[in-house]
């Protein structure tokens, strides 16, 4: 059975070769116009992964992905033709997966949709043993899939858990971005590296003590990030 995409773009032209594309690659496309629209079509035809514009009429693409994060794990894919780094890192912290930022080549997009999809259907790994991580107040239990602070756990995004998670179990080893991104996010292309740097901003952000100046997750001028342990 084909996978279906929910498809969230406001202006006509642009929803119709989204749409085109992704059928000729086998897939079973929805659209939707608006905000609320989508919402109304997510809830009535639940789709394998919704690709979804963040500037909306009705309903912004941000609050989408809010609502949608809270009903569903589904993968949602954002469009953005801003620049701002901002609303980038509030829709990935939202939950989305990922974003493609306008004007983008619908080659990259498919990989990246094909990426999500292939992930999300896989099969999952055996659990793993019980481990978990100190790292001063915080406590990364790999086993539970969690973060703790001082014993309370704090929310967090599925893959930027799974992205500390990799560097973890592979502490003192230099990963490119474009590694990351393979291991983590399935890509086999030369995709936006750029989505490596905000899961890896919003990790130090509740990990370290001080984000600007990490101990745990480092970055190594020229090459990647890598995991010290203390």
């Amino acid at each position: 059975m084909p996978r279906t995409v929910l498809v969230v773009e406001d202006e006509p032209t642009v929803r119709e070769t989204l749409a085109e594309a992704l059928s000729e690659d086998g897939l079973n496309v929805i659209t939707a116009e608006d905000g609320a629209t989508a919402l109304e079509k997510f809830r009535s035809h639940p789709p394998d992964l919704v690709l979804l514009d963040l500037m909306l009429p009705r309903m912004s693409g941000i609050e989408v992905t809010r609502v949608i994060r809270a009903e569903s794990q589904v993968p949602i894919l954002m469009l953005t033709a801003r620049d701002s780094e901002l609303d980038k890192v509030l829709g990935l912290e939202l939950g989305a997966d990922d974003y493609v930022t306008k004007p983008f080549s619908l080659r990259e997009l498919q990989a990246r949709v094909r990426a999500l999809l292939r992930r999300s259907e896989s099969k999952p790994e055996p659990p793993a043993p019980a481990k978990t991580v100190d790292l001063g107040k915080v406590t990364v239990d790999l086993a539970g899939h969690q973060i703790l602070r001082d014993g309370e756990p704090l929310a967090v995004k599925p893959k930027a858990f799974e992205l500390l998670a990799f560097l973890i179990r592979n502490a003192g080893q230099v990963f490119s971005r474009e590694q990351l991104l393979e291991r983590v996010w399935g890509y086999d292309y030369g995709g936006e590296t750029r989505t490596v740097d905000v899961h890896v901003h919003w990790l130090r952000q509740r990990i370290e003590e001080d984000a600007g100046s990490p101990r745990y997750i480092q970055t190594v001028r020229g090459v990647g990030y890598v995991f010290r342990e203390a």
